[in-house]
């Protein structure tokens, strides 16, 4: 009894599975006209992404044609399914958007269980429709999982692409593109903020980075860099009337780096500019050992003389052009007020009686030079970059 039962099962299997291999291609017509009827995203799309959808379509058709010739077999179901369609589908069709083409052939295959399996077979392929419906699932979500994982590893050496040619000078227009596909938008303000990267997975540094600049709504491109973690900052406020301090700004990033100096290099006016603010901040980097003082984070350009002792050339042309030519240029008594007032260790009266003027004299000249300098001579850091100022100025060629 059982063996005429188990023959007459295979005998219903068998013709079930030929009926339905007929009906493979009426099955995928009809998905697809079904589709083209329910779906308006896919209404929408140009012919070709409609034909590479119809190709998966059929392939999904077939390969449960076949899974379900070999009944026995372990019931799981490859992503080869979707190996018909380029990889770019991905892109053009979103998850959600596969779930409901999935879920449209399923039905079509359900509808037709009466009319495609043989008489007593309907329950044997109705259960087969669901099983399969759930390993179509579980594949879909293996495809875009991969894809998506895929998409992320190649924006990372893209995103540390595009860093690397800033902070090294090389940035071009072909920056701009891939910054542009990176989701870059075009902020109005941009900087560089470098440190230390912490030690672990870099990737996981990159994306607490890209989470803290979405809460504090700065555009960032990042990247680990050897042992430097660098940060490209955008306002991403697109409102250039919007004051822009880039202290705070850097503060909202500051707990991923590594302990350390933090520099934040100066603001420019858009990506390209940026290598500027790049050199300043790894230059900033070099020099901040001769500052053990420093605030975290700290500016580039508050680090000018550390930098112009190191060597930074930049830092050495900043120095002369924003301090000394323009105090040379107000007169020789700026000048040589401010050389006496500091070889006298910052003594009005010293200074005074060296010059053989007024102390008020002395004390008006050097208002005057902070006028001109925006730094104060009373002020014991801003004497030393001013000094430092003073000798590269004296450096120069006549």
């Amino acid at each position: 009894m059982e063996r005429r039962t188990a023959a007459e099962r295979a005998e219903r299997h068998a013709a079930t599975l030929k009926r339905l291999e007929k009906a493979a291609g009426k099955l995928s017509t009809a998905a697809i006209a079904r589709m083209d009827e329910q779906l308006s995203w896919y209404r929408n799309m140009p012919p070709e992404h409609r034909s590479w959808i119809g190709l998966v379509a059929q392939a999904g058709i077939a390969a449960f044609t076949e899974w379900f010739r070999h009944p026995e077999a372990p019931q799981a179901i490859s992503t080869d399914v979707f190996g018909t369609a380029p990889r770019e589908l991905t892109r053009a069709v979103t998850l959600r958007q596969t779930v409901e083409m999935i879920r449209t052939t399923i039905e079509v295959v359900e509808e037709a269980i009466d009319e495609v399996a043989a008489p007593g077979g309907e329950d044997g392929l109705r259960e087969a429709v669901l099983v399969y419906a759930r390993e179509i699932a579980f594949a879909t979500a293996q495809v875009y999982a991969q894809a998506a994982e895929a998409r992320g590893a190649w924006d990372a050496r893209l995103e540390a692409l595009v860093v690397n040619s800033l902070l090294s000078g090389d940035a071009d227009e072909g920056v701009l593109s891939r910054a542009a596909a990176l989701g870059w938008g075009s902020p109005d303000r941009v900087m560089v903020v470098m440190g230390s990267a912490p030690a672990g997975d870099s990737e996981l540094v990159v994306e607490a980075i890209r989470r803290a600049a979405r809460h504090a709504k700065l555009h960032v491109l990042t990247g680990v860099l050897g042992a430097r973690l660098v940060v490209v900052v955008g306002d991403g406020g697109r409102n250039p009337d919007r004051v822009w301090d880039p202290v705070p700004a850097a503060r909202a990033l500051i707990g991923q780096f590594a302990a350390g100096p933090v520099v934040i290099g100066p603001t420019v006016g858009d990506l390209l500019s940026a290598t500027r603010s790049a050199q300043a901040a790894a230059a900033g980097l070099r020099a901040c050992a001769a500052w053990p003082d420093a605030p975290r984070p700290v500016l580039a350009d508050d680090l000018l003389p550390e930098r112009a002792l190191a060597g930074d050339q930049a830092a050495r042309t900043q120095l002369v052009e924003e301090i000394y030519t323009p105090l040379d240029e107000a007169g020789s008594a700026l000048l040589d007020t401010l050389s006496v007032y500091l070889e006298q260790a910052s003594s009005l009266e010293g200074a005074a009686r060296m010059l053989f003027v007024h102390p008020n004299t002395v004390r008006y000249r050097l208002r005057r030079v902070t006028d001109v300098t925006g730094y104060a001579p009373s002020d014991v850091r801003s004497a030393f970059t001013l000094r430092i100022a003073l000798a590269l100025g004296r450096l120069q060629p006549s």
